[in-house]
């Protein structure tokens, strides 16, 4: 009798073994699946035109290819205005999302205003350290701000003006003088300008109100025209062409939309590429692969020459060798 209640005693004590072991076991199982983190990422897009529209649609593209539904994007335009850029940012600070995209220089400076914690990565900027105010940028912000850059080679661009253009004397430039990152543009390319033997004249305006008046005078006084990545431009090409194309005078542009809406001419980046390797970078932030902090500003890989057949044929002006028309 002694033995079987033995017995009966051990078999009790491993049936409340196993059952605890069973139930540790299930809690490791829980914890192990849940492992999935939703993420949230807040985009500011300044303005709504074709350069910025792709390279935001680039970057998401890449975010819905990596995490699927595990993220959710919360997409918002400024509609040109900077107050709206800092409006939209400080909701994104107040939501707590775990990365801010800001495309264009004035999305950046508000959201590098509104936090020094969140991640925040830039798109369509020309010049980090003018737009960051950093003095001697090297090309590593060194805070919670990183982010690629749409300058293409403005030496290159002065020399296409001179190609498609080889008798000017004169270049007028139009540009946004509220969008610190022309004003970078301006001023390097014109001393390219001057290299090739071709005088830059400015013709700045401070917003769209003023594109009118001032295209119409950079027309009729500068032989070629020049227009840099300058969002204000790029949101009003065809009132720009329809000063222009009449008065037969060349625009060549610093990004392919402008070309494609109001120039002949442009060496350009792909902003869709360009949002792609945005959209890399905010990857590896997001899954703790590296810190922004340590990220250095990325480049477009590669730039294309090309020509806008239409207003080619509308001014008489054949095509150069070596460029691709605008799609």
């Amino acid at each position: 009798m002694k033995n079987i209640k033995k017995v009966i005693a051990l078999m009790a004590t491993l049936i409340m073994v196993l059952n605890l072991v069973s139930c540790g076991g299930s809690n490791d199982t829980a914890k192990t699946n849940d492992t999935s983190k939703k993420y949230t990422v807040g985009i500011c897009q300044l303005v709504q035109h074709e350069a910025l529209d792709k390279a935001t649609q680039g970057f998401i593209d890449v975010l819905r290819k990596e995490f699927g539904d595990e993220i959710e994007i919360i997409n918002n335009n400024a509609s040109g205005d900077v107050a709206n850029c800092s409006t939209i940012v400080n909701k994104f600070v107040s939501s707590k999302v775990d990365l801010i995209m800001a495309n264009a220089t004035p999305a950046l400076q508000a959201a590098a205003s509104a936090t020094n914690t969140i991640p925040v990565l830039g798109t369509s900027i020309t010049d980090y350290g003018t737009a960051l105010e950093i003095s001697n940028f090297n090309g590593l912000v060194g805070t919670n701000v990183s982010g690629t850059s749409d300058l293409a080679p403005l030496n290159e661009q002065a020399k296409m003006v001179k190609e498609w253009a080889p008798d000017a004397k004169t270049c007028g430039i139009i540009y946004c003088s509220s969008e610190a990152n022309s004003e970078y543009q301006v001023s390097e390319v014109s001393k390219y300008l001057q290299e090739v033997g071709i005088e830059p004249i400015r013709f700045s305006f401070t917003d769209s109100n003023d594109i009118s008046t001032v295209v119409t005078r950079a027309a009729e006084s500068a032989d070629v025209l020049y227009a840099p990545t300058d969002n204000t431009v790029a949101s009003n090409t065809e009132a720009i062409a329809n000063i222009i194309i009449p008065k037969n005078k060349m625009l060549i542009a610093g990004e392919k939309s402008l070309a494609k809406g109001c120039g002949v001419a442009s060496l350009s980046i792909d902003y869709y590429d360009l949002g792609v390797e945005t959209g890399e970078m905010a990857v590896k932030i997001l899954k703790g692969e590296t810190q922004i902090n340590n990220m250095r500003i990325g480049y477009a890989p590669k730039f294309e020459k090309l020509y806008n057949a239409e207003i080619c044929n509308q001014m008489g002006i054949s095509a150069k060798e070596g460029y691709k028309e605008i799609d």
